[in-house]
Formats: structure tokens, sequence, C-alpha cells
């Protein structure tokens, strides 16, 4: 009688090893092994648009994160503090999966849909924030989303101002100068510490 192989399942690594030593399992992640340090360095190393943005540098998911959180305060001046700190994690898995334009993520469907649900669940309970947020909160940070997106196409990926209109709606009027700001392009060291300095901010008790 021969020994069993164990299931091709069983033997498939699903965690991810992380420099703060955590071991984050992918599929059934815990909030205990989720770290802000881990977030900020992982997202500022991560490229938005593929890397098809102009610049010295990428533009990485920690400062678009940045600028969504930037646009929802223009779009909601009143907006809860906790709800700010939503906006700037509402990538934080791209932390452990990458950045995935839109239209790759269409042909993938519902299981990369699944697991991205499932981290964001865990990193909103490890900070403080509800696993769902209400649909209302949700919807605003989508609209804040669409208009740093817009932001973006038009002033660093190369799409022209009606193309861009037509994907991700109206330009949402940033100041001039927050607009620089937000849309030169910073070092990964530059853009990990100004996302923890802002995570800072929003999740003071």
């Amino acid at each position: 009688m021969t020994a069993r192989k164990p299931s091709a399942v069983a033997s498939i690594r699903v965690w991810q090893r992380m420099l703060s030593g955590r071991r984050l399992d992918l599929l059934d992640p815990s909030p205990l092994d989720i770290e802000i340090a881990d977030i900020a360095h992982g997202l500022a190393r991560v490229a938005r648009w593929n890397g098809q943005t102009s610049g010295a540098h990428i533009f990485s998911v920690a400062q678009h994160t940045l600028l969504v959180e930037a646009v929802l305060r223009q779009q909601k001046p009143r907006i809860d503090l906790s709800f700010r700190l939503a906006a700037m994690l509402h990538d934080a898995p791209e932390y452990v999966i990458g950045d995935m334009i839109s239209p790759f993520k269409a042909v993938l469907g519902g299981d990369y849909k699944v697991v991205e649900k499932r981290l964001l669940a865990a990193i909103h309970i490890r900070f403080g924030l509800p696993p769902e947020l209400a649909d209302h909160i949700t919807q605003a940070i989508k609209a804040a989303d669409r208009g740093a997106a817009y932001l973006e196409a038009t002033g660093l990926a190369g799409f022209a101002e009606a193309e861009a209109r037509r994907l991700f709606g109206k330009d949402p009027g940033l100041p001039p100068a927050m607009q620089q700001e937000y849309l030169t392009p910073w070092t990964a060291a530059r853009a990990e510490k100004q996302f923890l300095a802002r995570f800072k901010v929003l999740n003071a008790p």
C-alpha cells in the first residue's frame, strides 16, 4: 500500500510574508496579520495604469489613494474622518494582490473580487472601520475614485479630456496647486512617508 500524496490544493502557498514579519493568508486574511507599515511600503511600490504614466517615477497606488482622499474632502468637506480613512484605504488590498487595470479585472471575473473583498474587510476591521461600508459612503468613495482617475488619465496617462469624461466622469475641480502636488509622481520613499503621515492624521483617537 502506497502513501497518499497530498492534494495539489494543500501544497499551494496562499500566504505572503511581509517585511514586518507578518504572514498574511490571502484566502482567509486575519486582521491581526495586517500592519499599516506593510500597506504603505507595498502601495508605494505598485504602479497605477500599469506604469503607463509620464514622469520620472511611477505614479503609485499610495499616491493615488491620497489623491482620492483629497478629492473626497473637496466633494464632501464635512464627511467624517473615519470615512476619509476608508477612502484612503479603498485600494489597500493591492499591497498584496497588485493593481490590475479595470479591463483586466473584467476579464478575470468574480474570483478576483472575492479575494479583494475579503482582504478589504480584514483591513477595515484592523483599523476600526466596518467590514462593509454603508452604500452612500461606498458611492461617495467611488465618485472620488472616478474623479481621481479623470485627473490621472488626463494629467499623466495620455487620455484626451473627452475620452476621460466618457470613461470616468467630470473633472472633480481640485484647486490647481493641489492638482500639481498630487499629479507629480513621487519617489517610492516619499509616497510611503506621505501615506503613513496621512494615516496618522485620519486614524487619530
